[in-house]
């Protein structure tokens, strides 16, 4: 039995490791989590009722190292997880964890304070996994294409020449200068404003394409000029054209607080990806391009990134209804608290979706 409640007392059957390889293995993982020191079997032995001899538990270190689970940093040190002891006890040995109802409902009214701007509440969501983790958050924000179409203003600003206004659900507006072939009426603007709002609002994006614009422009009597139908169908193009997605970073001097980054050159490693951008947006983007729809978690060299190869990678998508937004996402060291870290991006995303969600009510 442990003398932490936090180290399960069962555990559930792991291939090649017999129950107490499996508890032995947990309280290694749990001690070093805790301490950042290499632990050894008069550790063990003191701090939990395993009931053998600390020769015996020595020895299961060894056969535990010997299969991969452990390694030893020096000679004379304990021992310490492997990328394939730390993936041993996320998936099979980790007790569930959820967030507390206390701290869920602060974060909760943290994004109430966010406001409705798409901008404002991806920032706010970013500032809020930094704080809480205590390590780097990262968060992919949504595309423009995902966002949902609230309605469109054509403005009349010269005989030939129109502003064209976009507004999203999400807050997020696009403006378009227009110049038709001929002078414009204010009326017909209005009219063509209503009619596009009326057909298209609360579609996507990515639907309102060339066909999808030029349908309803071409059913008003009397019909538009060619050349402002067709300035509006490119304004609708440019708000939809693709782009890489905005990346946020938030916490990265929580790094300084951990031993494994105190080695400037690891930690200078880790800032110019953040500042590089591009290599970590493709990394924590792939979460959305396999589908998953629950905390992933990477570990050291399962990233396959020499220069984060002593951390590991939490990532789960945000959603808005059935459709998959952005992507939180936390790296810290290999020593992080997994269960904790699992539950707080769970909660984070699920407090973030129902946010967007709220946001997207007419």
């Amino acid at each position: 039995m442990s003398a932490n409640s936090n180290v399960p007392e069962s555990l559930p059957r792991v291939p090649e490791l017999d129950k107490r390889k499996a508890y032995i293995l947990t309280t290694v993982v749990y001690e070093y989590i805790a301490t950042a020191e290499p632990v050894g079997s008069a550790t063990l032995t003191q701090k939990y009722n395993l009931g053998v001899s600390s020769a015996t538990i020595r020895n299961e270190m060894a056969e535990l190292e010997a299969r991969g689970y452990l390694v030893q940093p020096h000679t004379s040190a304990g021992r310490v997880p492997s990328d394939t002891g730390y993936r041993t006890y996320v998936d099979r040995l980790m007790p569930a964890e959820t967030l507390g109802s206390e701290e869920s409902g602060r974060l909760r009214a943290e994004f109430m304070r966010a406001g409705r701007a798409l901008d404002e509440i991806v920032e706010q969501a970013t500032r809020l996994l930094a704080q809480y983790s205590q390590s780097l958050a990262v968060v992919v924000a949504p595309s423009k294409d995902s966002q949902t179409f609230r309605h469109l203003q054509l403005i009349w600003l010269a005989e030939r020449s129109v502003l064209m206004v976009v507004v999203t659900t999400a807050g997020v507006t696009e403006q378009h200068v227009i110049e038709p072939a001929v002078n414009v009426d204010p009326d017909d603007l209005t009219r063509a404003s209503n009619a596009l709002n009326r057909r298209l609002s609360g579609k996507l994006l990515a639907e309102l394409d060339r066909t999808a614009v030029s349908d309803v422009l071409a059913a008003m009597s009397p019909p538009l000029h060619a050349s402002l139908v067709d300035g509006v169908v490119a304004g609708f193009a440019r708000v939809r054209r693709p782009e890489e997605r905005r990346i946020l970073f938030g916490g990265a001097q929580h790094l300084l607080d951990q031993p494994e980054f105190r080695d400037f050159k690891k930690l200078r490693s880790i800032l110019d990806l953040v500042e590089e951008q591009r290599t970590l947006y493709h990394v924590v983007l792939e979460s959305i391009e396999r589908g998953e729809s629950t905390p992933s978690v990477r570990i050291g060299g399962e990233l396959e990134l020499d220069d984060i190869n002593e951390c590991s990678l939490v990532t789960i998508p945000y959603r808005m209804g059935d459709r998959s937004l952005g992507v939180l996402a936390i790296l810290g060291a290999r020593r992080m608290p997994y269960g904790r870290m699992m539950a707080l991006i769970a909660a984070t995303a699920d407090h973030l979706s129902q946010h967007l969600t709220d946001v997207e009510l007419p």
